[in-house]
C-alpha cells in the first residue's frame, strides 16, 4: 500500500495503480472520454488531467501511477480550466446537434460539458463529414467523433477483426475503416460492440424506428411484435425501472400500449431452435462416419458473418439451423397466418433484439421461405426503448400482461440462449432426451457455463463421449477456429457467439459508461431457468402443438423448408 493524498484527504492505496483507478476506490470523480480499462489507456482526450503538487505539468491520470506520498489534485482551478479547454476543442471538430442524436442524454461528451458549465464554442468549428452506405446495419457520423480510439481497440484487442484504424495526421487525424476500404467491403461483422464502447455516437446502429412506425400508420397491417431472451434482462435499465419492476410481462404490456397487435416471446421459437438443431446433432452422431466435426452453432448472426469471412472451409460445418429470430418469422408468416386467415403479406413482424448483427440476418435474402420477408424489422434494445418513450408509454404504471398464444409460450431452456453456453446446455438436455428416450437433471450439463471466454467439457450420452466446446467474444473464437484447423483440438460440439458473453452482451444492449453488464444480465437468465417447472425445449406444450398441428416432425419436409438455411449462400451485403 502507498499513502497518498487526493484534494486534500489522506488515502491508502494498492501499490501500482493509476490516479484514475485510486479516484475511484474512493468514489471522487474524475471524467474521462477516452479510456478504457486494459484496453485504451494512452490518455488521448487529456479530459481526466489532474495536478500534482511539485509538478508544473499536469498528467493524465488513467495512465499515471500512484507512488508514495503523492498529493493530487483533481479539481483545481488549473485543472478545471485546462479540462473545460481540452472540451471546447474537442467540441469544435464534433457535431453539437444533439436532439438529432441516438446518444442525447446518455452521451459521455455531452454530460461532461454540461457538468463543466459549457454553454458557448469558443474556437472555430472545423466538422468534417464522411459518406456512408446509410443501409449498412453499422452507421459511423465522422462528423460526431472525438477520435479516442475506444473503437479501433476494442475491435483490434477484443474482437480481432481490426476494422477500424486512424487515417492521416496532425489536425487531419480521423478514425475510418482499414485500409480506406468501404464499410461493405471490409470483414465487419456488426457485432456492435465499437457501438457500445463510443462515449459519444459516432457509431450507432442503423435506426429502424421510423420504418416500424410508418407501418403502424399503414393501418393495413396486424402488427406482431416478438422479443428476444436477452432484452427481458435489459429493456428497463433506460426507462428508469428496476430489474424487478421490467418483466418480461410488463413488456409485453408496453408493445401493446405501444400499438403491437399481438406480443409474442422469441423463447418459444428457441424451443423450436432446439429441436432442430438437437435433432440434426443426433443424426450426425448416428451417422459420424461420414459426417465431418465438430458442428457449430448457427444462432449468431455476427459469428457466421465471421466464419463465412475468415474461416469459409468450416461453414459446411454449420448447423443448418436457423435462429430462433427467423425461425419466429417463417412460423408467423406461414403457421401463425393460416391461425389468423390471413395472407403473410397482412403480418409485419417487429423483432426485438440485443443485437445489431440482426439486422442483418433479416436482410438475406434467401432466409424468407414463407412466401413473405419473414421478419420484416429488427430493433435493437436502444430502439425499443425510443419507440416506447417516442409514444409516451409510462412503463412504471403499466400492468402485467402475458404474451399471445400459442407462440408465447417458452421453457427455461429458451430464455438461456441469451448468455453465452445457453444454447448448448439446452441443445444437450434434448439431445439426451431423443437418445436415451429420458430426461437427465435440467442441470446436468451446467459445467458449459463460463464467462472467460472459452470452456471445454466432456459428456456421457448413452455411452457415447462428447466433447463440447463454448466460446464467445470473436477474439476467442478465431484462436478456437484456428486450433481445429490445425487438427490439434477436436471437438463434437461447438457453440460460438460473437459478443463477449453473448446475447447479454450484445451491440444492441443499453450503453453504461464503464460497466460490462452482459455477465449479470447473463445470470439472471440462468436464475429464471433455475425457477421454471418447464426446463425442457422438448416438453414445451406449444412446440408440441406446432409439430401435431403444423411441421410435422424435427427435420421433416416443412420444418426443414421453413427452419432450416443453407448459410453458404448467404450474402455478407447487397446495398438495396
Amino acid at each position: 500500500m502507498v499513502n497518498i493524498k487526493i484534494n486534500g484527504t489522506a488515502l491508502q492505496v494498492p501499490e501500482n495503480i493509476t490516479i484514475l483507478e485510486a479516484a475511484k476506490m474512493h468514489n471522487i470523480n474524475i471524467p474521462h472520454l477516452c479510456y478504457l480499462k486494459d484496453l485504451n489507456e494512452i490518455g488521448a482526450c487529456r479530459v481526466c488531467v489532474a495536478e500534482i503538487v511539485g509538478l508544473d505539468r499536469l498528467v493524465a491520470s488513467c495512465n499515471t501511477k500512484v507512488l508514495e506520498g503523492m498529493e493530487i489534485r483533481t479539481n483545481s482551478p488549473k485543472v478545471r480550466q485546462a479540462r473545460k479547454i481540452n472540451i471546447e476543442l474537442l467540441l469544435s471538430q464534433h457535431s453539437a446537434r444533439c436532439p438529432e442524436c441516438a446518444r442525447s442524454g446518455n452521451c459521455e461528451l455531452q454530460s461532461i460539458a454540461n457538468n463543466l458549465g459549457i454553454t458557448e464554442f469558443p474556437y472555430h468549428e472545423d466538422i468534417k463529414h464522411l459518406d456512408w452506405d446509410q443501409e449498412f446495419p453499422l452507421i459511423r457520423k465522422d462528423e460526431k467523433c472525438i477520435k479516442c480510439m475506444r473503437c479501433v481497440q476494442v475491435c483490434e484487442k477484443v474482437q480481432q477483426m481490426n476494422v477500424w484504424d486512424v487515417a492521416k495526421s496532425g489536425s487531419q487525424t480521423l478514425v475510418d475503416c482499414r485500409g480506406g476500404k468501404d464499410i461493405t467491403e471490409i470483414n465487419c461483422t456488426v457485432c456492435g460492440q465499437c457501438i457500445t464502447h463510443c462515449p459519444v455516437g459516432a457509431l450507432v446502429e442503423r435506426d429502424d424506428t421510423q420504418k416500424v412506425r410508418d407501418a403502424f400508420a399503414d393501418g393495413d397491417k396486424i402488427m406482431i411484435a416478438s422479443v428476444a431472451p436477452a432484452v427481458r434482462t435489459s429493456w428497463g435499465e433506460q426507462l428508469g425501472l428496476t430489474h424487478d419492476e421490467a418483466t418480461a410481462t410488463r413488456l409485453a404490456s408496453a408493445l401493446r400500449a405501444v400499438g403491437f397487435d399481438y406480443v409474442f416471446d422469441t423463447d418459444f421459437s428457441a424451443d423450436l431452435t432446439i429441436m432442430e438443431e438437437a435433432s440434426e446433432f443426433v443424426e450426425k452422431l448416428k451417422n459420424a462416419k461420414r459426417e465431418k466435426f465438430p458442428m457449430f452453432t448457427s444462432c449468431c448472426p455476427g459469428w457466421i458473418r465471421f466464419i463465412k469471412m475468415e474461416f469459409p472451409d468450416l461453414v459446411p460445418q454449420l448447423s443448418s439451423a436457423k435462429s430462433p429470430q427467423q425461425m419466429f418469422g417463417a412460423i408467423i408468416k406461414s403457421w401463425y397466418a393460416q391461425i389468423l386467415g390471413v395472407t403473410p403479406d397482412k403480418i409485419y413482424h417487429v423483432s426485438f433484439m440485443p443485437c445489431t448483427a440482426k439486422k442483418y440476418e433479416c436482410d438475406v435474402e434467401c432466409m424468407n421461405s414463407s412466401g413473405a420477408r419473414d421478419v420484416d424489422a429488427v430493433l435493437t434494445v436502444r430502439e425499443m426503448d425510443r419507440l416506447i418513450r417516442s409514444e409516451g408509454v409510462n412503463v412504471k404504471d403499466l400492468q402485467d400482461s402475458e404474451f399471445d398464444k400459442p407462440l408465447g409460450t417458452a421453457s427455461g431452456a429458451g430464455h438461456i440462449f441469451g448468455t453465452t453456453g445457453g444454447v448448448m446446455e439446452a441443445a444437450l438436455r434434448t439431445a439426451y432426451n431423443l437418445v436415451t428416450g429420458k430426461n437427465p437433471d435440467p442441470d446436468a450439463f451446467n459445467y458449459v457455463r463460463d464467462y472467460n471466454g472459452l470452456k471445454e467439457v466432456e459428456f456421457e450420452i448413452a455411452g457415447a463421449k462428447l466433447k463440447i466446446a463454448v466460446v464467445h467474444g470473436l477474439g476467442n473464437i478465431r484462436k478456437l477456429c484456428e486450433e481445429i484447423q490445425s487438427g490439434r483440438v477436436h471437438y463434437d460440439f461447438v457453440e460460438c457467439m460473437a459478443c463477449p458473453t453473448g446475447c447479454a452482451g450484445g451491440g444492441g444492449q443499453p450503453i453504461h459508461e464503464g460497466e460490462e453488464l452482459g455477465e449479470g444480465r447473463g445470470k439472471i437468465l440462468l436464475d429464471m431457468d433455475k425457477k421454471m417447472t418447464l426446463r425442457f425445449s422438448h416438453e414445451n406444450p406449444s412446440i408440441i402443438q406446432c409439430y401435431k398441428e403444423y411441421l410435422g416432425k424435427p427435420l421433416g419436409e416443412k420444418s426443414h423448408h421453413l427452419l432450416h438455411t443453407d448459410q453458404s449462400k448467404w450474402e455478407l451485403w447487397k446495398s438495396k
